[in-house]
């Protein structure tokens, strides 16, 4: 029997535990009196699929629905990534939803598999396909089932992602754990750890394989944008970008002696973690994103902990350099106050970051409703935050500005859909997350570990600092 579970505290120098401290609790938050949606703060959960399928070698996702949805996504993605990004289509017109999309659907399939060459196809459903009630599992099977003498075909795998159903997050996790449950095969036990890091950026995931591969571990990352989502120049276009999780070693994490996965606020039913330790006997270590010190220090205590080693020295000379750094500079961001906005485990994860540099985050919100952010935030900022952060699930924009002027923000941390709340507040913002629209290199953004946390830090501090000397009546060049 199998379970998640977290590392035993205290045991090493990583685990920082907080004694004899109350527990902060968060306002609960208002109910509007509106049931619109003004500027949500998230994204469509076919979206979240599109982007996880991405991350497999050779795929091609697909959207069985209208063109519009892929060619919206496409954009999107397009604009923060500054690289190349199909998205296949059914195409599906007004007549379909009369007669359904199911020979749109295989004539989709047929047509990419005949230019493309793919070795994986992922099918994300979207709201028009859910609504008039599409069996898109049961259309793929008559599609293999029809096609069984021709030569190999690509994987095909499915996920239901209506975006009425959800947020990109929950698009991202159901479309990692679909590819499981569909490809994961039995076998011997490897000696390998499966990595679920959820959606980080191409340069976190870098970050996070050189980490693992430093304490002598052979890990599995799922899904894996380093390359597909950030290529170098090459002379000529590849159809579908090199690298990405190999199928084969995707068949084989059913086989692993571990699975680290990501996310305070991750639902098991979206879980990847939690569906190879029910049905495969993997256990699954459930963290949250390592951003900051203690949240690094425990994601090194459980990699200390599989691999039977110290923390390399370099690591450690990383954390050191850290501290100092926050020494230096506490007197810059000790006190300032910081609305948080964005992914639910991002969010937790920037809480968890500016409590321990001393910022108060007044507001922590996000479009997400998993039920978690509250008990999340309450968690990373214990025995740190002077006040307890408010907290707002499923909310958008337009709350959250209502709330700016009164909190009295210094700055705000988020994606580039609140730059407008920035401007009009007048104060600085700090882009980390997706999408980044308004600026480049949202592929090389990397905030994860003692590394990611120093790249923060540093950019907090000179933005308030920045903020200071323009505001300043006279001027100054010394600090």
């Amino acid at each position: 029997m199998t379970k998640n579970h977290a590392p035993v505290r205290g045991v090493n120098k990583f685990e920082n535990t907080v004694k004899g401290v109350r527990r902060a609790g968060g306002r609960r938050p208002q109910r509007p009196n509106y049931i619109s949606t003004t500027n949500a703060c998230k994204l469509c959960k076919p979206m979240g699929a599109a982007l996880a399928f991405r991350g497999i070698e050779g795929a091609m996702p697909f959207l069985h629905g209208s063109q519009g949805c892929a060619t919206y996504m496409r954009r999107y993605i397009i604009s923060h990534f500054n690289e190349p990004m199909d998205i296949a289509s059914s195409s599906l017109g007004e007549k379909h939803a009369v007669f359904g999309g199911g020979p749109n659907l295989k004539l989709g399939l047929t047509n990419i598999i005949e230019k493309f060459h793919p070795r994986f196809i992922g099918i994300a459903s979207t709201c028009l396909t859910e609504t008039i009630g599409d069996d898109v599992p049961m259309l793929i099977n008559e599609f293999i089932r029809d096609n069984e003498s021709a030569p190999e075909l690509p994987a095909l795998v499915s996920v239901s992602t209506p975006s009425y159903s959800g947020t990109h997050m929950e698009g991202f996790h159901a479309a990692v754990k679909a590819v499981l449950k569909t490809l994961v095969e039995p076998g011997e036990g490897e000696d390998t750890i499966n990595l679920l890091p959820g959606f980080l950026s191409p340069a976190e995931i870098r970050h996070l394989k050189e980490i693992v591969e430093d304490f002598g571990l052979r890990g599995v990352v799922l899904p894996d944008i380093s390359e597909t989502l950030d290529g170098p120049a090459l002379a000529e276009h590849e159809l579908i970008p090199r690298g990405g999780t190999e199928i084969a070693a995707i068949r084989a994490m059913g086989r692993a002696r571990a699975s680290l996965e990501f996310g305070r606020t991750l639902a098991d039913i979206n879980s990847g973690g939690s569906w190879l330790a029910r049905h495969k006997g993997v256990e699954n270590y459930r963290l949250g994103t390592p951003i900051g010190l203690r949240e690094t220090d425990r994601f090194f205590a459980v990699l200390e902990q599989l691999s039977g080693r110290a923390a390399p020295e370099k690591y450690l000379a990383e954390r050191g350099r850290l501290l100092d750094s926050f020494t230096d500079g506490h007197k810059y961001v000790f006190g300032k106050r910081a609305i948080v906005y964005g992914e639910e485990d991002l969010v937790a994860g920037m809480t968890s970051f500016l409590a321990e540099i001393g910022v108060q985050p007044v507001l922590c919100a996000s479009g997400g409703k998993s039920g978690k952010l509250q008990e999340a935030v309450s968690e990373v900022s214990r025995g740190l935050s002077l006040e307890a952060p408010a907290v707002q699930e499923g909310t958008d924009f337009y709350d959250i500005a209502e709330q700016a002027e009164a909190l009295k923000p210094d700055f705000i941390i988020g994606h580039s859909k609140g730059y407008h709340l920035a401007r009009k507040l007048a104060i600085p913002m700090i882009r980390v997350g997706f999408p980044i629209h308004d600026r480049i290199g949202g592929q090389r953004l990397m905030h994860i570990g003692y590394r990611g946390a120093q790249n923060l830090f540093d950019l907090i501090a000179n933005t308030l600092l920045d903020k200071k000397q323009s505001s300043s009546e006279i001027g100054y060049s010394y600090m």
